[in-house]
């Protein structure tokens, strides 16, 4: 059931003195976008008729196709708190739609209502409850953003040590303004690292989260003077940002599927198929959880980011998939690897596609592995059929490039674009000489 009719938007606006109202999307490089029009305009963009150029965003069509329409989503509309009490500014989630009056196969949001689509044809709702961590930064005096930070701080210090703390309350108090149910904040392990964690929502609400979270992140950061970073590995030699997800399906009934309490680690069938279904998939969808080359930097061992594709029936925080100590309804399973740089539409409808194959194929799940693999030697590792995650945007692009399985997730418009995209980012990556090059050879050869 809808939580907003159209009339509820328009009074409220009207009764809350909103003035603005941004019409958000999101690229397929994850990056949110929006028109901006007037309380005059809210009618008209209710009634679907609001149009955009999308030959102006990278990944959506050419020029001489260029007029798309954005579809608001009712239940997403939510006054900024952050704005000024008079003349409010507000928000609604829009789908991209083309002017046949049919959903644009390059909208990531779309992608994710498919696979969502497949799941209930199947009986399942997949819940998603994300992890995000991220850095505040001070700024330069022109208000850049840099990597400098006074604070020395580590895993879940506080106040006088953990000098942001103000800074972090300040973003759970607005997102709960913003209806967020925020379950828990801290500071993470590295120095100006911090990490908030939601409520468990379905798919699209998490992924409409995700985004609404960095933004309102990065501008309350804005306010207190800091910067607000969601780079996977700004600082070499400490801990990078991950984002895990905790994820699990609902069947009709409304009962965790992932339950089965005569098991001896509470896990049903399904929820195995569905752990098979990912680690099976991983190799190629890890450009997807895993965008930049940036994020390759973060997925090596020692600094708490997982790098084999492997399982753990404990806490064990070396697994690429682990299971939390939660039981019954709070049963779930925890991929480690994606970070805050993902596009959550399109990195949770791979994992969701991912874990439905595994059920419908009933994939067998390799063994479990049990202790640091940080500390396995490899050989072992191998000897034992556990294969390394990618570690480079180019390893993850040849994974990725001939996988027919991505490219029916993605669809063929948003596959090849992406693709292109990627290969183009690692070309000019390998093209730089870098500092460490510089100090490493300049005075050696």
């Amino acid at each position: 059931m809808s939580k907003y009719s159209k009339e509820d938007i328009i009074r409220l606006a009207e009764e809350e003195d909103v003035e603005f109202i941004r019409l958000q999307f999101t690229d397929i490089f994850g990056m949110l976008k929006n028109v901006a029009i007037t309380s005059s305009q809210l009618q008209k963009a209710l009634d679907n008729r609001c149009i955009f150029d999308g030959s102006a965003i990278e990944g959506f069509v050419r020029i001489d196709e260029s007029d798309m329409y954005l579809y608001p989503d009712l239940d997403t509309f939510e006054i900024f708190p952050w704005r000024p009490q008079q003349g409010k500014v507000a928000r609604l989630i829009c789908d991209v739609y083309g002017v046949d009056q049919k959903p644009f196969i390059g909208d990531p949001r779309y992608v994710l209502k498919r696979a969502m689509e497949r799941a209930k044809e199947m009986g399942y709702v997949f819940n998603v409850g994300p992890e995000c961590e991220f850095f505040l930064f001070h700024t330069d005096e022109e208000g850049r953003p840099t990597t400098q930070t006074h604070e020395t701080a580590g895993y879940f210090d506080v106040a006088p040590i953990d000098l942001a703390e103000n800074v972090r309350r300040d973003i759970v108090l607005n997102l709960e303004d913003m209806g967020f149910e925020v379950e828990a904040s801290h500071h993470e392990i590295a120095p100006a690292q911090h990490e908030i964690d939601f409520q468990y929502e379905n798919v699209l609400r998490s992924a409409d989260n995700i985004m609404t979270f960095k933004m309102a992140a990065k501008t309350i950061a804005k306010r207190h003077g800091l910067h607000a970073t969601f780079m996977p590995k700004p600082k070499e030699g400490v801990n990078g940002s991950g984002m895990h997800i905790n994820m699990s399906l609902e069947d009709a009934t409304g009962r965790n599927a992932f339950v089965d309490e005569s098991d001896s680690l509470g896990l049903s069938s399904t929820a195995y198929y569905f752990m098979a279904g990912i680690l099976h998939h991983m190799k190629a969808m890890t450009i997807l959880t895993n965008p930049l080359v940036n994020s390759y930097k973060r997925l090596i061992p020692g600094y708490d980011a997982p790098i084999y594709i492997a399982w753990s029936a404990t806490s064990n925080r070396s697994s690429l998939i682990r299971i939390p100590s939660s039981k019954g309804a709070g049963t779930r399973i925890e991929l480690r690897c994606p970070d805050s740089a993902m596009n959550p539409y399109l990195a949770l409808a791979a994992c969701l596609r991912a874990g439905l194959d595994g059920i419908e194929k009933q994939m067998k799940l390799p063994e479990c592995v049990q202790g640091n693999m940080f500390i396995m030697a490899p050989e072992c590792l191998e000897k034992r059929g556990v294969e390394r995650i990618p570690e480079t945007l180019g390893d993850a692009i040849e994974a990725f490039e001939h996988d027919g399985f991505m490219r029916d997730v993605l669809g063929e418009h948003i596959f090849i674009k992406y693709l292109e995209a990627k290969k183009k980012e690692w070309r000019e990556f390998r093209a730089q000489v870098t500092d460490w090059e510089v100090s490493e050879y300049l005075y050696k050869y």
